[in-house]
């Protein structure tokens, strides 16, 4: 069963990025859902028959307290059902951080996930190229692309987790498909990004490649040269591809940045803040942000902080901020590029949650399960790690020197 329950684990982890173009109607909901709820049914006979439970850490402690807090919140919820179907959802997005914690026992297994990810950050870039070859696309002169069922947003900012995971893996894989698989992700990731005009997703795609670049480049001067020399004819290549309206919706970030209201964000964020107001130490209640700050029934809070606080008060927001400190804390836990690639994959989730509410994405919950992962493999697996994430050629010697002098 365990074996079961470790497939099961990858297939969750390459359906995450795209689960929501993949809808199998009720009950069952989109393929990610259904996987997840196929895993829950093996890792639990698999934990059973093993007749062990592996000690939670930090992050897996920290979770559970903040889920159980949302739980507590029904007493007091301005919404009862919409709680109840937020914790039913909180439930599914929360349990990878047990799962991966559970299932994955070494750095093998790590690095599978990893790809496992970037194999599903692969095919929502190409689900949204297809869309931007449509048909439909090119007859209504469209200047914003999507994969089926996602938001632009959204799938700009799942596109950008994906960069540095894939950069990680182009430096430690020995197999060339692997490789290529990795590589082959950065372009069409980043054209995919474009192609969403999202300018949120498209300033932490920046982010995201500036921190992958770093991590191609370092000790590798030939990957310099040859990145300066592709980046004039790829430059070219995207002015011609990408719609002009793409373009010029993209160069509005400047101006939505120094006197636009971001979208309506800062309305919405007024909103947030006297909802906060009225109940500032334990919140309206999971899944009642819309309720308690009276804004249209499609908005979100677009800014994770708020969210948590509105909803959960300040006891959640206190949790939440424990639970991203506990991932810094298993960053610390690793070295070379391992811990580089997760920690820039972190910076651009928290560049992210500044514009968007990622607590209630199973990308967020499935990073900060890698993260944990790769704390814990840093402590009991330090020289499997160093094995399957290798740093460049010299860089060890010449930080071993650094350090001795």
């Amino acid at each position: 069963m365990r074996r079961i329950a470790w497939f099961l684990l990858l297939l969750f982890a390459f359906t995450i990025p795209w689960e929501y173009s993949l809808e199998l109607g009720e009950p069952l909901g989109n393929v990610a859902r259904l996987v997840g709820l196929l895993l829950l049914l093996a890792a639990i006979p698999a934990v059973l028959q093993a007749g062990r439970l592996r000690a939670l850490g930090p992050m897996q402690g920290l979770v559970l307290a903040f889920f159980l807090w949302f739980c507590c919140s029904y007493f007091w919820t301005i919404e009862p059902l919409a709680t109840l179907e937020r914790l039913r959802a909180y439930f599914q997005e929360m349990m990878v951080v047990w799962l991966v914690w559970e299932f994955a026992e070494s750095a093998a297994d790590l690095r599978a996930l990893l790809r496992a990810t970037v194999a599903g950050c692969w095919v929502l870039a190409v689900l949204t190229l297809a869309n931007f070859a449509s048909a439909d696309a090119v007859s209504t002169g469209q200047i914003r692309f999507a994969a089926g069922g996602l938001d632009p947003n959204d799938l700009a900012r799942f596109l950008d987790l994906g960069f540095p995971l894939a950069a990680l893996l182009v430096n430690s894989e020995r197999r060339w498909w692997w490789r290529w698989l990795a590589a082959g992700y950065l372009p069409l990731g980043f054209i995919g990004v474009l192609l969403t005009a999202s300018r949120e997703g498209f300033l932490a795609a920046l982010v995201g490649l500036g921190g992958s670049s770093f991590l191609l480049a370092y000790g590798r001067p030939r990957r310099v040269l040859a990145g300066a020399l592709a980046l004039p004819p790829a430059a070219a290549l995207l002015w011609f591809i990408v719609p002009r309206g793409t373009f010029e919706r993209l160069a509005t970030i400047s101006q939505q940045l120094h006197g636009g209201d971001l979208n309506q964000r800062w309305n919405i964020w007024q909103a947030g803040w006297h909802a906060f107001a009225r109940a500032p130490l334990f919140g309206t209640g999971a899944g009642t942000f819309v309720a308690a700050a009276g804004t249209a029934s499609l908005d979100t809070a677009h800014n994770t902080a708020l969210s948590i606080a509105v909803t959960g008060g300040l006891c959640a927001l206190f949790l939440a901020v424990a639970i991203v400190a506990a991932a810094i804390w298993s960053l610390t836990q690793t070295h070379g590029p391992l811990r580089w690639a997760l920690a820039v994959a972190l910076m651009v989730w928290l560049v992210i949650s500044l514009v968007a509410t990622v607590e209630d994405s199973r990308t967020t919950w499935l990073l900060l399960a890698l993260v944990a992962l790769a704390g814990r493999l840093g402590v009991d697996e330090p020289d499997g790690l160093d094995a399957c994430f290798p740093a460049a050629k010299g860089t060890s010697a010449m930080g071993s020197i650094s350090a001795n002098q």
